[in-house]
């Protein structure tokens, strides 16, 4: 599933080619995604100007003024810029046509949405009640300390948990946690300040390389310019069960908790 980075990789490439612009029509091949596209989409946007493509955690969202497109990506989905002529595939589901342009949305797997809210995006039900999001104020130590208190679950549930901070998937907790020397399984609430400090500049850090590398692709993930995403290159522990660590040699171990593979290095996270 594109997770934080892929969709913000996304977001970028896709801005500067529609922002601003008129949006002329919306075609609709296949609505019956995860939610189906609502029937009236292209009467609620058509002829107005998309003032902005932000992102709320995984969602990407596109503000018309009067309300917003939201758009998620599923587990195998892509939005691209494409020529408005281009032929479209078999998975080609939508576009969002901009004159000779158009946005693409490409889901095999149909579990993506798109979807319509009037006025604020934040007001949807899919948006209410998110956590911060990592890259942001926010989400600092002092913070991840003060949720974490009392708390039982896992350290990597609780990152994963999207009530207590958006997009960090599992793989990027996953490769958080390494960073901190931090074992997955870990109580939550026994993590100290410095160490709650320590995860929140992990997170931050490994999210900004994913952005730069332009995300994961582990199957089909593209970027808005239909580029394969390279920080996979860069892991030190998903994905990489039985290899030697990188930084002391130890055999990476997989396991699974709450039906989700976790990797970790079980001597530079020790579990205490």
């Amino acid at each position: 599933m594109p997770e934080l980075p892929e969709v913000e990789t996304t977001r970028r490439g896709i801005q500067p080619h529609v922002e601003g612009r008129c949006l002329n029509a919306v075609v609709v091949r296949n609505a019956r995604l995860r939610e189906p596209v609502p029937d009236n989409l292209a009467a609620q946007v058509g002829g107005r100007t998309l003032q902005a493509v932000t992102r709320r955690a995984k969602y990407l969202l596109f503000d018309f003024g009067t309300g917003t497109v939201i758009v998620h990506l599923g587990m195998s989905g892509s939005l691209r810029v494409v020529q408005a002529n281009e032929p479209a595939g078999v998975h080609d589901h939508v576009d969002f046509v901009f004159g000779a342009q158009a946005l693409r949305l490409r889901d095999p797997r149909r579990f993506g949405m798109v979807l319509w809210q009037p006025g604020a995006a934040s007001g949807h039900r899919l948006l209410a009640g998110l956590g911060p999001e990592p890259l942001e104020a926010g989400f600092d130590g002092a913070w991840l300390y003060r949720v974490t208190r009392g708390l039982r679950a896992p350290i990597k549930h609780v990152l994963m948990d999207s009530h207590k901070v958006v997009g960090v998937g599992n793989i990027y907790a996953s490769e958080s946690l390494f960073r901190a020397r931090i074992h997955p399984l870990q109580v939550a609430g026994r993590l100290g300040e410095q160490r709650c400090e320590r995860l929140v500049s992990t997170v931050r850090e490994t999210l900004e390389a994913a952005i730069a590398a332009g995300g994961s692709t582990l199957r089909d993930f593209v970027g808005g310019d239909g580029q394969p995403g390279y920080f996979q290159q860069q892991y030190f522990v998903y994905g990489r069960d039985d290899e030697a660590c990188r930084v002391c040699g130890t055999p990476v171990r997989r396991i699974v908790s709450a039906q989700r593979a976790t990797y970790f290095c079980p001597r530079c996270q020790r579990r205490n």
